[in-house]
């Protein structure tokens, strides 16, 4: 039986078109958040188990790639339980092997520490436009800073990234998760039911308020509960600032300081931004991961109608691992969505010195190749791109692929020295 030679499904070969775009893309996203003082870092693919299932991924947990135990720990015979068979998973995000990352070295470490990671994560999700079940995730976080100064780097670092790609008008939708749960407990929802209707909420956008206050009462919530719930959506399509409407409504159940905290981050962002985007406050964002503690965030690009990056606070998945809960923040970008809208966009890297072709006769001889290829480097060294390659024969169709990979300028370099410029 033949091999296949198709890819695995919801993975994919990547052609040269796109990896050049996927390099440029990665090595502008480092340039940039390295100039606001992160440090790259490098986790394993493969973590512990009991790591990826400790009830923090929210669905992703149902979506581990999980690995069997090796050798002669590897006893099928008498296995009774998945737990008897598998040990270790492929990660699911960067997040959870960040926090055992720094449990690990946290002692060799400045604090706050700003960690910037990209790597692949696997997730047996469906796949569809801009998701697969391999795919490049790029994150910044910072650890060990209490204050919202964390969500305002993050929030300016991945917006300068998205400007310096040429994205406009976009949004960055922001909420707390303190203001989620103020909102549930003042309609009545008992704490145990939070994230039940946190999930329900999470389909605003699809299914509208009527369609939620349908689900809700459908899931057995209390009609006079979810009255009181829905009741302050409406009231914020009046209000001319909703965290200030929410909060006057909610009174002692809403923290003061997530008020402060959220008029805090939206002024200084407001004040410092470079790139072209609104940032809105949005009380129906979620976030899947249960791991969030306080701010949470998105990026909602006009060029694909779903979320093209998120994150927010998580101050006590370290602790975890330690028994000591430590700061945390992070912001994940959308690597492949935003690769896909460049492709689709037919984005062209910039370059700044020529792609030339230098094509060679087959049986130059070796003093004149020689000379070729060092007019080749000199050009190189000049910061152009230039590619030495055997002539085919059907010349017309060589020079037709070079043309269509960016080579703007062809040398033919035949014996005895004799060169056309094409």
């Amino acid at each position: 039986m033949a091999l296949s030679k198709k890819p695995v499904k919801g993975m994919k070969d990547v052609m040269p078109a796109e990896m050049q775009i996927r390099d440029y893309v990665i090595a502008l996203i480092k340039e940039t958040y390295q100039a606001y003082g992160f440090t790259s870092i490098e986790t394993p693919c493969v973590e512990n188990i009991e790591n990826l299932t400790n009830k923090q991924g929210g669905e992703n947990e149902k979506l581990i790639f999980k690995i069997l135990k090796r050798g002669d720990k590897l006893k099928l015979e008498s296995a009774k339980e998945e737990a008897d068979v598998v040990d270790s998973g492929l990660r699911y995000d960067l997040t959870v092997p960040l926090a055992r990352y720094y449990s690990n070295h946290a002692n060799e470490l400045p604090t706050p520490f700003k960690a910037l990671q990209m790597g692949n994560v696997w997730r047996a999700d469906q796949p569809q436009r801009g998701r697969f079940r391999q795919f490049m995730q790029c994150d910044i976080d910072i650890l060990g800073e209490p204050g919202n100064l964390a969500e305002i780097e993050l929030i300016l670092a991945t917006t300068t990234v998205l400007g310096k790609l040429n994205f406009k008008n976009f949004n960055i939708r922001i909420n707390d998760r303190r203001m989620l749960k103020a909102m549930a407990a003042y309609a009545g929802f008992e704490e145990d039911s939070y994230d039940s209707v946190f999930i329900t909420l999470d389909k605003m956008d699809k299914i509208g308020t009527d369609g939620v206050k349908e689900c809700l009462i459908a899931d057995g919530f209390a009609a006079e509960k979810v009255e009181k719930y829905m009741a302050l959506f409406e009231g914020l399509k009046t209000a001319e600032d909703g965290v200030s409407y929410l909060a006057s409504v909610l009174g002692d159940y809403l923290p003061e300081e997530c008020k402060k905290n959220l008029e805090e981050i939206s002024a200084s962002v407001n004040a410092a931004k470079t790139a072209d985007f609104t940032l809105l406050f949005d009380p129906t964002l979620v976030r899947g991961m249960s791991y969030y503690t306080g701010t949470i965030f998105e990026v909602e690009l006009k060029e694909f109608h779903s979320s093209c990056g998120g994150g927010g606070r998580y101050d006590k998945m370290i602790g975890k691992f330690t028994g000591n809960d430590t700061p945390a923040c992070g912001f994940s970008i959308g690597f492949e969505r935003i690769i896909t809208i460049l492709m689709e966009n037919d984005f062209k890297v910039p370059t700044q010195g020529k792609k030339m072709a230098f094509l060679v006769e087959k049986n130059l001889p070796t003093e004149e190749l020689n000379a070729v290829l060092k007019e080749a480097a000199d050009l190189r060294g000049q910061g152009n791109i230039v590619l030495v390659s055997k002539m085919m024969k059907n010349k017309k169709f060589q020079k037709e692929q070079l043309a269509k990979d960016g080579y703007t300028e062809v040398k033919e370099f035949f014996g005895g020295a004799k060169w056309q410029n094409q």
